[in-house]
């Protein structure tokens, strides 16, 4: 056996048309008698067998097979290429492919010998010198062993130096097995170790003709190749411990600073949950530091002498709340209110009297066949004129819109825009939806969704008023009691106006009381002008006789506001009409006159 240490080898078989099939079997037992010898395995000597002619083919590669009987029958099973002989080729394929790591070959730095025979019987067909070169200096130890026709020169220009111990020319293939001894004898050498004083510190490793010093698992070898120092893990700052990182012979271990303790990772500390104990006794929440833990109350709390009790804090009293009314003092927090008759302003702090007609508005518009597109136009710039003389903002009126027929779809919610231009090209760009009328489905969408706060609705606490107006100029197709009801029992203040075939019954269930002043009805669009005249702008709280009415101030002035506001929108836009119907009255007259010329010139 080889007394040297593990190998990687490669044999290179010349399988061209010029190697008969009895002389293909000599060396199959060849590459046999030699692997025999050796003590193969996957920490020993691993062995790799490509055949080449005009191609190159991978019979076994280094990390195929680990035991004899297995390199043997594929070794038996080799069928021969017979075709030309292309040795550069192979070479090149030994080099970077056989002797990759990918393929079984042991990285470069642990020095494993890497040994190529290559055995062939001709001259070869492509070039050798420059390709062996470069195997040769990417550390392959190249043997050529030439048979019969062999060219010497190409042997000598592929082996590695000394020639006289790579180089190999055999007579016959009949000797081959003889030369198998001697070539064992070449390869296998003596142990360099055992025939020497190597100096070593730790261990000797011998390769062919030589040796080499290893250090035990922890050390490092030293410049001058023999002696050994232990490895500080710790230096290289790669060890990934959070804290601290302990030296160990070629190894390390991570501790932790005092209060933390050492991960299942064995590299990252966590500090220790002194709370977790279930001893701390604090009242509110406990907090674990480094070797210890202390107690914190919640906001608005204040720690006790004790270290552990909490006591609520009067935050009205500790801080500068700037209430300019009142500061209410809660757990933990404080709010400001305002006196009855006043509103909370957007700051949280300041109190106002009531905005200039500030409301909650949400318009809820027919847009059923019969309306018509023209007359639907109409109501657009009624709209928009309503939305010219309110002071929109998010602070101070919000505007939606629905639009209703055989169904209800919300044009814009009251969280949608934040001023008028916006609101007034949202309505321009309405389409008119046409079909039936379902006015009750329409007041439930809006008592639902529409004054919802998820649609922007304000808190009914901030006595905005909550402002329904709804037009139709039809009997709706469905029952609006219900809705009608729930509506003006939520809270909203509901306005009826009715056009043309509207049924006054159902505009006076839709109204708020008293109804005389939420009701109007006029016989077509043209004359809209006085369906809010009929609106009592008497809707702030007075005394009745024996009981008094209480509501809140900003409510009347903001609806009074409103109602003016709306009467004013309405004359103008029934001055445009009649103006309009002046200017087709002059037009028709005009027609009519220009027909009686033509028919006396006639």
């Amino acid at each position: 056996k080889c007394r040297t240490g593990p190998l990687d080898i490669v044999f290179v078989i010349d399988s061209s048309r010029s190697v008969r099939p009895f002389e293909f079997e000599t060396m199959r037992r060849f590459m046999m008698d030699i692997i025999s010898n050796l003590d193969v395995g996957p920490n020993a000597t691993r062995v790799g067998v490509i055949q080449y002619s005009s191609q190159v083919q991978n019979i076994f590669s280094l990390k195929t097979f680990f035991t004899r009987a297995d390199m043997e029958r594929a070794i038996n099973s080799i069928v021969p290429l017979a075709q030309g002989t292309m040795t550069g080729l192979a070479i090149q394929y030994a080099m970077n492919v056989a002797f990759s790591t990918q393929e079984g070959a042991r990285p470069l730095h642990k020095r494993i010998p890497r040994i190529a025979i290559i055995v062939t019987d001709g001259r070869p067909q492509d070039r050798v010198t420059e390709v062996a070169t470069q195997a040769r200096n990417a550390g392959i130890e190249i043997y050529a062993v030439g048979i019969q026709r062999a060219d010497m020169n190409s042997l000598r220009a592929m082996a590695s130096p000394p020639l006289e111990e790579h180089v190999f020319l055999v007579e016959s293939f009949e000797l081959i097995q003889q030369f198998a001894k001697q070539f064992q004898d070449k390869l296998c050498g003596v142990d360099m170790c055992m025939e020497r004083e190597h100096g070593c510190q730790h261990s000797c490793v011998s390769t062919p003709g030589s040796f080499y010093c290893e250090c035990n698992p922890g050390y490092r070898l030293n410049v001058d190749g023999k002696t050994c120092s232990p490895i500080d893990a710790c230096a290289d700052g790669r060890h990934g411990c959070q804290h601290h990182c302990v030296s160990l012979r070629g190894s390390y271990s991570c501790r932790c600073r005092p209060g933390y303790y050492l991960s299942h990772n064995k590299r990252s500390c966590t500090m220790i949950d002194y709370c977790s104990f279930g001893n701390h006794s604090c009242q509110h929440e406990c907090v674990s530091i480094p070797n210890g833990h202390y107690c914190r109350c919640r906001s608005g709390f204040t720690l006790q002498p004790d270290s552990k009790s909490c006591k609520a804090t009067d935050l009205c009293n500790g801080v500068d709340h700037g209430c300019e009314f009142k500061c209410v003092s809660t757990e933990g927090s404080y709010h400001c209110v305002c006196p009855e008759g006043q509103q909370l302003q957007a700051d949280g702090k300041t109190c106002s009297k009531c905005g200039a007609g500030h409301v909650d508005l949400v318009m809820v518009i027919d847009g059923s066949k019969s309306v018509r597109p023209q007359n639907f136009e109409l109501v657009k710039q009624f709209v928009n004129r309503v939305v010219d003389l309110l002071e929109v903002s998010p602070q101070g009126t919000r505007v939606g819109l629905v639009q209703y027929s055989s169904r209800v779809r919300t044009e814009f919610p009251l969280n949608k825009y934040h001023s008028a231009d916006e609101i007034k090209k949202a309505v321009m760009d309405v389409e008119y939806m046409e079909k039936g009328t379902m006015t009750g489905l329409a007041l439930k969408h809006m008592v639902e969704h529409s004054f919802s706060e998820l649609e922007g609705a304000r808190p009914l606490s901030h006595n905005i008023p909550r402002i329904g107006l709804v037009f139709t100029d039809g009997r709706s197709q469905d029952d609006i009691s219900e809705w009608a009801r729930r509506a003006k029992e939520s809270g909203i203040v509901m306005f009826a106006v009715g056009v043309g075939k509207a049924v006054e019954e159902e505009l006076r269930e839709i109204a708020s009381e008293p109804v005389e002043q939420h009701f109007s009805y006029s016989a077509d669009f043209s004359t809209m002008t006085h369906l809010v005249e009929n609106f009592s702008l008497n809707i702030c709280p007075e005394e009745g006789k024996g009981e008094t009415e209480i509501r809140s101030p900003c409510e009347c002035e903001a609806l009074v506001q409103f109602q003016t506001n709306t009467v004013a929108i309405l004359q103008s836009l029934t001055e445009k009409n009649i103006l309009w119907a002046r200017s087709l009255a002059q037009m028709t007259a005009r027609l009519e006159d220009l027909e009686k010329q033509i028919a006396n010139k006639k």
